[in-house]
């Protein structure tokens, strides 16, 4: 069974976070990927480069030295192939190599090129260096996260890198390719995470302007300032997350912690300091599991807050899938698809694992190859 992306090609210049989290989505749904990484990485010497296995899978890859004029022949060969190009360079950087995204266009009307930053192509801030926390923050939504009387938390990278970039890169190419069917034509991506991050705004801002939400943090629903929309610490140490939004299943959590609705009406905000504490209270009396169990068949919307560990083993994850069955539990593809569903069909590459076998379906010479070797132009 094919994917849904199969006779799609991509070559993918090595990166770390949002680019190769859009290209593995991509890869998963059936694309072709060829990763174009350093030859540092091939002979062991760059560290960063470990940081992206989990987001390596399904690719080959070569290790090739792109500021060298023979590195830069060897992609331009393999873009000769290709439907998409995806770089996660700062803004400028790809031109100064040789890989000037609308010169690429212009020798190939049909590429498509995904440009990956955190700021942008242009505005004051496109040459900064910046990570998840800094667009984040910019966009206003860090403000939002967190208890009131501490600084906003560091949500573990997954909204503005992965989120507002890795997704983006590929709704992007999915868009691109779509209009191509119709156009001919291929296109420049500018996906920056700082405009992913606000697109995912989309929702609070939405509530702000109809006086639903306030800049106040921890005084929302959906911050913490509702004390049935958050977590709580359970007598083992374990925490519970709580979302009982909808009246029936606020009168389920109640109930399930043998409390009485008529007591704590829901939306009389004055009372609302007062049931978190009593909430609080009747969780730290048993355990996270105790507690999961009690309202496992309830919709009260009560589940327990797992570790990275505990996920895979949950009865849910193991009944759809949700994790794989390999060092790490990585997640299975997703979206899942009817007729034509993702699929790892390539453990994640060691950099350079590839670079003889593409050279050789490119036309090079094996005398070629050795020569690039030996002057460290590939590895």
């Amino acid at each position: 069974m094919t994917g849904a992306l199969d006779g799609v090609r991509i070559v993918e210049l090595a990166g770390i976070g949002p680019a190769p989290h859009g290209v593995q989505l991509l890869a998963d749904l059936g694309a072709e990927v060829v990763r174009v990484d350093r030859p540092a990485a091939a002979r062991g010497e760059d560290p960063t480069a470990a940081a992206g296995v989990g987001l390596a899978r399904n690719r080959r890859s070569i290790a090739v030295d792109l500021k060298d004029p023979d590195g830069i022949a060897i992609v331009l060969d393999l873009l000769a192939g290709a439907d998409v190009l995806v770089e996660g360079f700062r803004p400028g950087v790809a031109e100064r190599l040789g890989l000037d995204p609308e010169v690429l266009v212009a020798r190939d009307p049909r590429l498509i090129v995904a440009r990956v930053t955190g700021f942008g192509q242009d505005g004051p801030l496109a040459p900064r260096a910046g990570h998840d926390l800094d667009y984040l923050a910019l966009s206003g939504m860090l403000h939002a996260i967190g208890p009131a009387d501490r600084p906003p938390p560091p949500p573990g990278a997954l909204v503005a890198d992965f989120g507002g970039g890795g997704t983006f890169v590929a709704i992007g190419v999915l868009a691109a390719l779509l209009e191509r069917a119709r156009s001919g034509r291929g296109q420049v991506l500018d996906v920056a995470m700082i405009d992913g991050v606000a697109s995912l705004s989309a929702f609070t801002r939405g509530l702000l302007s109809i006086g639903a939400w306030t800049t106040r943090r921890g005084a929302n629903l959906l911050d913490g300032g509702a004390p049935f929309y958050d977590c709580y610490r359970c007598a083992d140490g374990g925490h519970v997350a709580v979302a009982a939004l909808e009246p029936p299943f606020y009168v389920r959590l109640l109930e399930g912690l043998g409390l009485e609705p008529a007591v704590w009406p829901q939306w009389e905000r004055e009372r609302w300091a007062g049931l978190a504490d009593e909430l609080a209270r009747r969780f730290a009396t048993a355990p996270r599991d105790a507690w999961a169990e009690r309202f496992a068949d309830v919709d009260a919307c009560v589940v327990p807050v797992l570790d990275l560990a505990e996920a895979p083993s949950h009865p849910h994850h193991v009944a759809r899938g949700t994790y794989l069955d390999a060092p790490g539990a990585p997640p299975a593809p997703a979206p899942r698809l009817s007729r034509t569903p993702g699929s790892v069909r390539r453990p994640a590459p060691r950099p350079g694992e590839h670079t003889d076998e593409v050279l050789a379906e490119l036309g090079r010479a094996a005398g070629d190859v050795a020569r690039l070797r030996e002057r460290g132009v590939i590895a």
